[in-house]
């Protein structure tokens, strides 16, 4: 199988390479370059810039299938679908769970849930415009390739080389035992996806030919935050203690999976559909091990996100009416 990656040499699309690599797929990655320009020399590279619309290495070539990972305004889509015009197969979109509409959901919703308006003309990716943003590419896809089309739309992506705002930090910080300052409430429900596993999906898809909207959200017993950090401090050695803390002591914008309550029931979506696909299941503690061995072999950089440790002293002396 002939598999192009748009984007391909940082986490989601990096796993997406790895996989179908391993597999035996014939894969070009398209990317600007800049990013693990030295990952997967089996690959075929081709440069170009969908910031400023460059799609010239994509003129010649054909492909069996495309993986979108890096459309994320209706004009990238749109100009990526231009070039490749029918030189692809199947265009498999990688949406996100922010494209559905957050008020009324209940647990367990599928990939039927009411979804935003679309939103076409803003270029600032922000909470309110990237959902919308996201469903205008998924209709655009749809409505040029038609049965050739695939959404998957991940939940929280974790694993190996994660530098978002997830479930590295709470793997790091429960390494260090001791009490941890949560701001928001053990009980919550959280979904995070292994991306080992997001991209055999994406493969499985591919190589199965199926089209639709899959839902790509783990593990596969349901766990809440406090159960995460707990599961982060089992795998490390360590002992911990919970401590919740109020939500606004927490820095700005958003803390590392934590969600306000009305949000909750978009940590309880249903993966049935992707289970049925060939979605895997890697446990929470295999995907917490493997995340803080990564984090310590790169030495702990400083994260942007969460508190530091003197910030989480006085939050947690706060707290509790204690000195930091």
């Amino acid at each position: 199988m002939r598999i192009l990656l748009l984007g391909g040499t940082s986490f989601v699309g990096r796993a997406i390479a790895d996989d179908a690599l391993r597999g035996g797929a014939e894969v070009a990655l398209f990317t600007r370059g800049r990013t693990n320009p030295g990952l997967f020399p089996a690959a075929a590279h081709l440069i170009g810039d969908r910031d400023t619309g460059d799609y010239t290495a994509l003129r010649g070539g054909r492909w069996d299938a495309v993986v979108d990972v890096s459309g994320y305004r209706p004009r990238q889509v749109g100009q990526a679908m231009d070039a490749l015009g029918d030189r692809v197969g199947r265009y498999l979109f990688i949406s996100s769970h922010a494209v559905y509409e957050r008020a009324g959901l209940a647990p367990g919703s599928d990939e039927s849930a009411p979804r935003r308006a679309p939103l076409r003309d803003a270029e600032q990716l922000t909470e309110e415009t990237y959902g919308r943003l996201k469903v205008a590419c998924e209709d655009d896809v749809t409505a040029r390739y038609g049965d050739r089309a695939t959404i998957v739309r991940p939940g929280k992506v974790a694993g190996p080389h994660d530098e978002q705002r997830g479930l590295t930090y709470w793997a790091r910080r429960a390494a260090r035992g001791g009490r941890i300052a949560l701001p928001g409430r053990p009980e919550q429900p959280v979904q995070v996806v292994d991306v080992r596993d997001l991209a055999r999906l994406v493969v499985r898809l591919l190589q199965d030919d199926r089209a639709g909207a899959f839902h790509a959200v783990g593990p596969a017993e349901p766990t809440t935050l406090g159960g995460l950090i707990a599961t982060c401090a089992e795998v490390a050695g360590t002992e911990v203690e919970v401590v919740p803390v109020p939500p606004e002591s927490a820095p700005p914008p958003f803390f590392p999976l934590v969600r306000s309550t009305p949000l909750w029931p978009g940590q309880q979506r249903s993966a049935a559909r992707a289970r049925a696909a060939g979605l895997p299941a890697t446990p929470l503690a295999v995907t917490a091990a493997d995340v803080l061995a990564w984090d310590r072999e790169r030495g702990e950089p400083p994260l942007d996100h969460g508190f530091t440790p003197e910030q989480e002293a006085r939050v947690l002396a706060e707290a509790t009416g204690s000195r930091p």
